[in-house]
């Protein structure tokens, strides 16, 4: 049976680590209990996260313990990693109702059962700690000087770096030491932007405890063009098909660039790398099968099979100018139509824009049709007409479309 740091490192998600051969024999010999943490800043997770979560089900897979820390007490505070502000306050209810959304999420990843994974709130440590005890016991381990050249304060210095976010780290690296004392963690993983406030933790451990403790990263989903994927004309890709439907999430990865489809399929499916090797031997529009398997695998993950298959199918019919009903769908009523619907309201109604003045750009550079006519004029106007069968489709580009259905 293989290692699975060497399955990590094969399928490209390793960065950096400590002490690699020791804790790549470590990881071939017993279960490892190891913990990513998850600051509660949002309803869902999004797909940046779902890179941590194939990394916790490769782990599990392997035998090892993983430990889904709940930031219910770091998202107080915010991490200013790769932040050029501080981040926006949320109440106690706020960060308790996102920590429930998530547990939920991870539930359809994770085997929970019986001396398999855990999930933990660092809220149950953090919040009652007293402030002077914890500065004698744990900040006294820290070197400001240190502090300051890690990357994720170091960026914040010129715009301002709050105290309350300086505390962070120190908060991050404690969450390490509780769980290696509360239930043996020793590894903890993360994102590469996150190496700074991990290896703070393996430091303290080994400082306080003398333990054997281990940090590692993995690479961040990024595109060839190294910017973060994930991110859409309506915001993040969430995992939560409420806030971003199957359809969406499956044409998103439907639509990567040729040059990020190998990498994708291996951090974000678990098909074997022989097979994926095959998929990407080809260029141009034969590598579009490669792009629809990573859709289906990925989608099939997050979301189950049955809406992946009917996420293809709705993908699928919108290519060839049919209609599905799981394509993204906006209802409009018919007295808001019959007199006439001018192009750029149609287009922010339908989300397709954002504003008018980018409404009327789309029209002006031939970026919209409605079903097989592209619209080229700014005053074109929607009646009801152009419905058949109560719907009609708007199409952005040659990837986005909108059903639009009559009420």
């Amino acid at each position: 049976m293989s290692n699975v740091f060497d399955v990590l490192k094969e399928r490209g998600y390793v960065a950096q680590v400590t002490h690699e051969d020791e804790l790549r024999q470590l990881l071939g010999e017993k279960p490892v209990t190891f913990y990513i943490g998850f600051d509660a800043t949002a309803e869902s997770l999004h797909l940046g996260h779902y890179v941590q979560v194939m990394v916790m089900m490769h782990m599990q897979q392997a035998g090892h313990l993983p430990i889904v820390l709940l930031g219910g007490g770091t998202t107080m505070v915010g991490d200013p990693s790769g932040k050029t502000d501080m981040r926006k306050m949320l109440t106690r209810e706020q960060i308790q109702s996102n920590a429930k959304r998530f547990k939920t999420q991870f539930e359809r990843f994770l085997d929970f059962g019986d001396g398999k994974a855990t999930i933990a709130d660092n809220a149950e440590w953090l919040l009652g700690l007293n402030y002077i005890e914890f500065l004698r016991s744990v900040g006294a381990h820290f070197n400001i000087n240190r502090m300051l050249a890690a990357e994720c304060y170091k960026s914040r210095l010129d715009q301002g770096l709050t105290f309350l976010e300086f505390n962070y780290m120190i908060m991050q690296a404690y969450d390490f030491l509780e769980l290696y004392r509360r239930q043996g963690c020793q590894l903890q993983m993360g994102g590469d932007d996150q190496w700074s406030n991990i290896l703070a933790g393996y430091e303290l451990i080994r400082k306080v405890e003398n333990g054997n403790a281990f940090a590692m990263t993995y690479q961040l989903l990024t595109t060839s063009e190294g910017k973060k994927m994930g991110k859409t004309e309506s915001g993040a890709l969430w995992l939560d098909p409420e806030k971003t439907s199957p359809y969406e999430f499956y044409q998103y990865l439907r639509n990567v660039d040729d040059r990020d489809v190998e990498k994708t399929l291996k951090i974000l499916t678990f098909l074997p790398l022989d097979e994926i090797k095959s998929l990407c031997s080809v260029e141009g529009e034969a590598l579009n099968n490669a792009k629809e398997v990573l859709a289906l695998e990925v989608t099939k993950i997050v979301h189950g099979a049955e809406a992946a298959e009917q996420a293809r199918q709705a993908a699928k019919a919108a290519f060839s100018g049919g209609v599905s009903e799981d394509m993204p769908t906006t209802e409009l009523t018919v007295s808001a139509v019959e007199d006439g619907m001018d192009i750029l309201t149609l287009l922010i109604d339908t989300g397709l824009a954002s504003s008018r003045s980018e409404a009327r750009r789309l029209v002006q550079q031939g970026g919209i049709s409605i079903g097989d006519d592209k619209i080229t004029s700014i005053d074109y106007q929607i009646t009801l007409s152009q419905f058949e069968d109560g719907q009609m489709i708007v199409k952005k580009g040659k990837k986005v479309f909108r059903r639009v259905t009559l009420a």
